[in-house]
């Protein structure tokens, strides 16, 4: 097997540095360059030629480099390339992999294939404009094989880049292709050193959201895990599942929609209570779209299930156990953000960097009272900052009603003593809950202005 074999050299740290400790940019460039078995071609549109010009600046690029080329023009792209309707997308990351593989082989492999790694890394990139109005993000490739004349293997990855401005954007792009290129190489032999060292020196600047991987080199990979460990080793901010079809970046799925996020950790993975979470994430999606214009399209709905501990004190759940939660949703046709944090603050931060449309949490009372039971100790404001962070841009939360045992056991588990409330027919709705004290007051305001707004009870 190619991929983690011990005896497989090209898995193995070469040198005795990078025993002890992790390479830098500038080592990592230079182990490839002196590598006289790997030889590839380099494609940058968007973002300058970062990547290749760590190559070309460290020393000895003769030995790596066979062409580096920007195609910044859309006609020269589409000439190269082949028309598309995004130029930075997927689509036009596989047609630059395809055209610079082919023309690599076609051009080398008669004189340098029976010794050679052959390898092409392409990116398509929108960093930060002049005005600074986008979303900098893009998609970054890499095909490459393991033996000389051996079958190719593909890494394609969605990235979004955090910096402030251009110039530390490029920059940070072209350490992570560095990083991409060196694991390729020399770390996959497991999925946790491939993310540590793809992620290394750029985890604050740079997320990645979406990796696909193809050839003989990941047969024996879990690719849904992976994902999964994009947010246990801290590189996504959140990571998407489909229902009906196979994962994507979440931008492709939030970028201009009104969207209802319905979070919870989702424990009970049987039928009834998948059955009640895709009710309530169904029953808002109807309340907002009574909300729209009848022009509007018809908004999203996602099961938000968060991939870290409920409390600081015990461990993020499982990779398996959060896909074992994930295919119980999906197996009701919804769709999963898998997020990095449990607080509904940071999700509305998250999804607002895509859509200024409108943004519905859907809860039940429970997870309510948990909300304004917290006391946000990370936050300068506490409770009223992450107040004012959960409501920006229209947003409000839809609350499920309970029946009274339910509430009363929620309230128990949860230790929530400064809590009263009604009932009508063994139910309690929003309207009818509230905390005594201050904070009833601030509770009422959040009714008053439609921030919280109940769902009806159901008729019995």
């Amino acid at each position: 097997m190619e991929n983690g074999n011990p005896k497989n050299s090209r898995n193995r740290e070469p040198g005795p540095v990078a025993a002890t400790e992790k390479l830098d940019t500038h080592h990592k460039a230079l182990t490839i360059n002196l590598d006289p078995s790997t030889f590839g071609s380099f494609a940058e549109i968007g973002a300058g030629q970062e990547v290749a010009r760590w190559f070309l600046v460290v020393g000895a690029a003769s030995g790596t480099v066979a062409k580096t080329i920007s195609a910044y023009d859309k006609e020269v792209s589409d000439d190269l390339y082949g028309s598309s309707s995004r130029y930075v997308s997927q689509e036009r990351l596989e047609g630059m992999l395809d055209s610079e593989w082919s023309q690599l082989l076609n051009q080398l492999h008669k004189s340098r294939g029976a010794h050679t790694c052959f390898f092409s890394f392409v990116d398509t990139v929108s960093a930060r404009n002049y005005s600074g109005t986008n979303e900098p993000h893009g998609w970054v490739g890499l095909r490459f094989q393991l033996r000389p004349g051996g079958p190719p293997n593909d890494i394609l990855l969605h990235i979004n880049l955090r910096d402030a401005s251009n110039f530390l954007q490029q920059e940070a792009l072209g350490i992570l292709g560095v990083n991409l290129i060196y694991a390729a190489f020399y770390q996959l032999k497991n999925k946790e050193s491939f993310l540590d060292g793809i992620a290394q020196d750029v985890e604050k600047r740079i997320e990645i959201d979406f990796v696909d991987l193809r050839g003989l080199a990941f047969e024996m990979w879990d690719r849904r895990a992976l994902l999964a460990q994009l947010l246990h080793a801290g590189i996504a901010q959140a990571v998407f599942f489909s229902s009906s079809g196979p994962p994507v970046p979440p931008t492709e799925v939030l970028y201009k929609k009104a969207v209802v996020l319905a979070p919870g950790y989702f424990e009970h993975v049987d039928p009834i209570h998948s059955e009640m979470h895709a009710r309530m994430l169904t029953s808002a999606i109807q309340q907002l779209r009574g909300e729209l214009d009848e022009a509007k399209s018809a908004p999203r709905g996602f099961f938000c299930l968060p991939a870290g501990p409920r409390r600081p004190e015990d461990l993020p759940p499982a990779v398996p156990d959060l896909l074992n939660r994930i295919d119980a949703l999906l197996a009701r046709g919804g769709d999963v953000l898998l997020v990095r944090e449990q607080e509904l603050y940071t999700m509305t931060e998250f999804v607002n960097r895509y859509t200024k449309e409108p943004v519905r949490f859907v809860v039940g009372l429970s997870l309510l009272i948990r909300a304004w039971e917290d006391r946000y100790w990370n936050l300068g404001g506490r409770l009223l900052e992450a107040l004012s962070r959960l409501f920006a841009q229209n947003v409000r939360i839809y609350v499920y009603p309970m029946t009274v045992v339910d509430l009363r056991q929620s309230i128990q588990s949860l230790s929530a003593t400064r809590w009263e409330w009604s009932e009508m027919n063994g139910w309690v709705s929003a309207g009818q809950l509230r905390p005594t004290g201050p904070l009833g007051h601030l509770y009422d305001y959040a009714l008053a202005s439609d921030f919280l707004v109940p769902i009806q009870i159901p008729q019995l």
